[in-house]
């Protein structure tokens, strides 16, 4: 049976009264009384004492040391709320306190593991997917053309023009991945440089202008000036993030939308928003849609085409340019995309006009 702080301080009062007694007992002309008194008094500070530094200083800490090895064992890690004292010149205490930062350590550790392991399970799952995809169907067509379809020009002609569209998308998912992976291991370099960035959003109406007549969607520039809007930025990491913004708004508005791209001038950054009235973002979906191939609606979205690493590529860039994309969304209103950058070192004086509208199309 385990001996407590008490039963300690028992034997040790009374091997300490025995000895003062023994001592006690040598000397001449000592009463029994005294003898008494000499066992009582030694007894009972001695008994005081050691319990006193066995149960509040020695014992109670091994017990919490003993509680938290049993809550590891049990994998109960409740106790890693508590905060460990600081500052302490108790042995036990600070052994308390290493043992709980390394347990705290060790529970960040395996937390990071398990999402890591989640996310590479839902990663395999999405990209087994969004490979299959195109490669099924391509090989559905070359195979029916390899069966005797061939010999008909017509429907080896429509075939082929399928096979290759979906190869294209196979091949623009796999872009995308190498990219975003590039940019997430540091391996891609960005080319700063102060551009105007009226130079380069007529050239993105201009590639989905085809896209947005399709649904009949207005692409509007909304700007308070013709004065140029100097940036300094990696120019073709931001004609991308343009582009990709712009073309989620065409994919996700819905038919006769109008998509706005604003610019604002600010004292130390240019903001840019992309803005439309489409069908909008749940609110529990805004903080996952720069997840890889996360989608809202992903029936729909399938229909729409698309990698699935759009804003996940956005993200990225944005933050190699020491920003962040804010995103505000109304259910059945619209959304809008927003992220700023840093002004030209030496830009061009400006002089604030009243708000004016560009519009793409008639």
């Amino acid at each position: 049976m385990p001996l407590r702080s008490r039963g300690i301080a028992l034997l040790l009062a009374f091997a300490i009264a025995g000895l003062s007694v023994a001592f006690l007992s040598l000397v001449e002309g000592v009463t029994g009384f005294q003898l008494f008194v000499g066992a009582v008094i030694p007894f009972s500070v001695s008994y005081l004492l050691i319990y006193i530094t066995f149960e509040f200083l020695i014992f109670r800490e091994i017990n919490k040391l003993y509680n938290v090895f049993e809550k590891l064992q049990k994998k109960d890690l409740t106790f890693l709320d508590k905060k460990p004292s600081k500052g302490s010149f108790h042995p036990l205490k600070r052994i308390n306190d290493e043992i709980y930062i390394y347990a705290t350590d060790r529970q960040r550790e395996i937390d990071e593991l398990q999402k890591l392991a989640a996310f590479r399970r839902e990663f395999i799952a999405d990209i087994s997917h969004e490979l299959k995809t195109p490669i099924f169907s391509a090989q559905g067509y070359v195979h029916t053309l390899l069966d005797g379809a061939i010999d008909d020009k017509a429907v080896r002609m429509k075939f082929l023009k399928r096979a290759a569209k979906s190869l294209n998308a196979l091949d623009k998912l796999v872009h995308d991945l190498l990219t975003l992976s590039q940019m997430e291991n540091g391996s891609i370099r960005f080319h700063y440089e102060d551009f105007d960035l009226l130079e380069i959003i007529p050239e993105v109406f201009e590639q989905l202008e085809h896209k947005a007549e399709r649904r009949e969607i207005s692409l509007q520039l909304i700007k308070k000036s013709d004065k140029p809007y100097m940036v300094h930025a990696d120019k073709d990491k931001i004609f991308r993030v343009i582009q990709n913004l712009i073309s989620n708004s065409i994919k996700y508005n819905k038919d006769g939308g109008i998509v706005e791209l604003q610019l604002d001038r600010n004292k130390s950054d240019i903001t840019i928003s992309v803005r439309d009235n489409g069908k909008g973002i749940p609110a529990d979906d805004i903080k996952r849609i720069f997840e890889r191939f996360y989608r809202v609606d992903k029936s729909r979205s399938k229909e729409k085409g698309g990698t699935g690493l759009g804003l996940a590529i956005v993200k990225h860039i944005l933050e190699a340019h020491q920003t962040k994309i804010t995103v505000t969304s109304s259910v059945g209103k619209g959304s809008v995309f927003s992220f700023k950058l840093q002004k030209a070192v030496n830009p061009v004086a400006t002089i604030e006009e009243p708000t004016e509208k560009i519009n793409s199309m008639d």
